[in-house]
């Protein structure tokens, strides 16, 4: 039997911004025969506006609110992949659904690679608004400080992305797929 046909469950990509969660996310599904979701896109449809906009008019808090709503929408749903807003690991609720209903695996990359993809990525500015005051690579520095925790404690599995490109990542995830379902044949 196939890894498509014994998945049943989610596959939660989480991690820092431009880790892959997204490029990598729709090149597994792909290979998987899975719907993609991705929540942040998920959240822009729904309030009408980018981010970065609602934020602006709506604060932080507001934002977190809307993306626990989605996330546990999503993990009432089976069969997808679905990549995770990078601080979606700060509400404990978030996590609890995404372990409960899937496979979390955390996509890790150094400051220094998150830093060249957001500055390779025009949407950037617009996506993915300024966490806090610092420059990009302090900011980076000091965000993955506290959420690396936070990341850990969600993810049944960690892939570094630095050196992959999204097929490498794709594959790398299928594997862990793979031998879990060796080891866990019933789930």
């Amino acid at each position: 039997m196939t890894t498509t046909r014994r998945i049943m469950d989610n596959i939660f990509l989480i991690g820092y911004r431009c880790t892959g969660k997204t490029s990598a996310g729709k090149t597994l599904a792909a290979k998987l025969g899975l719907r993609f979701v991705d929540s942040d896109r998920v959240i822009v449809a729904e309030i009408g506006c980018s981010i970065a906009e609602f934020i602006a008019a709506n604060g932080w808090g507001a934002f977190r609110e809307k993306e626990r709503n989605v996330l546990a929408r999503l993990s009432e749903i089976d069969r997808q992949v679905v990549a995770a807003g990078g601080g979606a690991v700060t509400a404990t609720e978030n996590v609890v659904r995404m372990r409960s209903s899937g496979k979390v695996i955390w996509l890790q990359a150094s400051p220094d690679a998150i830093r060249r993809r957001m500055q390779a990525d025009a949407g950037t500015a617009v996506n993915r608004p300024p966490l806090t005051g610092q420059g990009s690579l302090e900011e980076i520095a000091m965000v993955l400080e506290v959420r690396k925790p936070l990341y850990a404690g969600a993810a049944h599995y960690r892939i570094d992305t630095d050196d992959l490109n999204t097929d490498e990542v794709a594959k790398k995830i299928i594997e862990i797929i793979d031998d879990d379902l060796k080891k866990n044949p019933d789930g």
